[in-house]
């Protein structure tokens, strides 16, 4: 199930990914858990990195990107020093602040200019999430979802961006002993399935109109953002 969600989300259901690491830290640790994603996310990269390589907003990965790197570089140093509940809070508080501010704030209309403070503060926010728990994705949509993307440029550039962001955790996350004693064949076998759910979720995108597919997207946040807070509040307890 974790590894058909993945696919999707790298054909562009963007905030789904996320939903695998606290889904399988329900029968697992979550550095497990995390350690067995990020191949599967690689895999899967790849082919998003293809199926949208002319889908995507180049000044919005410029600004992202740079400061997801900064991001990932403060996680490897605070990871063993930062209880894993403030950060699951902090990434749920940032993604459903982000989904009450599409559906309750001012939403300007056509596309708007993606700003470079913001991107860089969101950017290295997302970096440090995404390398913990792979949980990007709240607070990098609440930084491109105000600019009104069209839906395969908002994909592409969330794909594009977490592309570059995962294949940039391998270094740390040896480093930090996280693939130590990872089952292998396990993770080809996921991977297999997570590619090919990668082209569903392609389809799934363009057969999708622009509204219903921010929808899709605001929902998933959402949910994401209450498993979040809702694990964070479970490992305080």
């Amino acid at each position: 199930m974790a590894a058909v969600v993945i696919g999707v989300a790298k054909g562009g259901l963007a905030s789904a990914a996320a939903l695998a690491v606290p889904f399988l830290a329900i029968f697992m640790n979550p550095v497990q858990a995390a350690a067995l994603v990020l191949p599967v996310l690689l895999v899967t990269d790849l082919a998003a990195i293809w199926l949208y390589r002319r889908d995507f907003s180049t000044r919005n990965v410029l600004i992202l990107l740079p400061a997801m790197f900064a991001g990932i570089a403060i996680a490897t140093v605070i990871v063993p020093y930062t209880p894993e509940p403030a950060l699951l809070a902090f990434t749920g508080a940032v993604g459903l602040w982000a989904v009450w501010r599409q559906w309750f704030g001012s939403r300007p209309q056509g596309l708007q200019k993606a700003e470079i403070v913001p991107g860089l503060l969101w950017g290295t926010v997302a970096g440090i999430t995404t390398f913990i728990t792979h949980s990007g994705a709240p607070p990098t949509q609440a930084y491109l979802m105000p600019q009104n993307l069209p839906r395969l440029i908002f994909a592409g550039t969330m794909s594009i961006t977490f592309a570059i962001a995962n294949f940039a955790k391998i270094p740390s996350y040896h480093a930090l002993g996280y693939f130590d004693g990872l089952d292998w064949p396990l993770v080809g076998a996921l991977a297999a399935i997570g590619l090919v759910s990668t082209f569903l979720g392609r389809w799934m995108v363009k057969t999708m109109s622009d509204r219903i597919y921010m929808r899709v997207i605001e929902a998933l946040l959402l949910v994401l953002s209450v498993i979040l807070l809702a694990k964070a509040g479970a490992a305080i307890l």
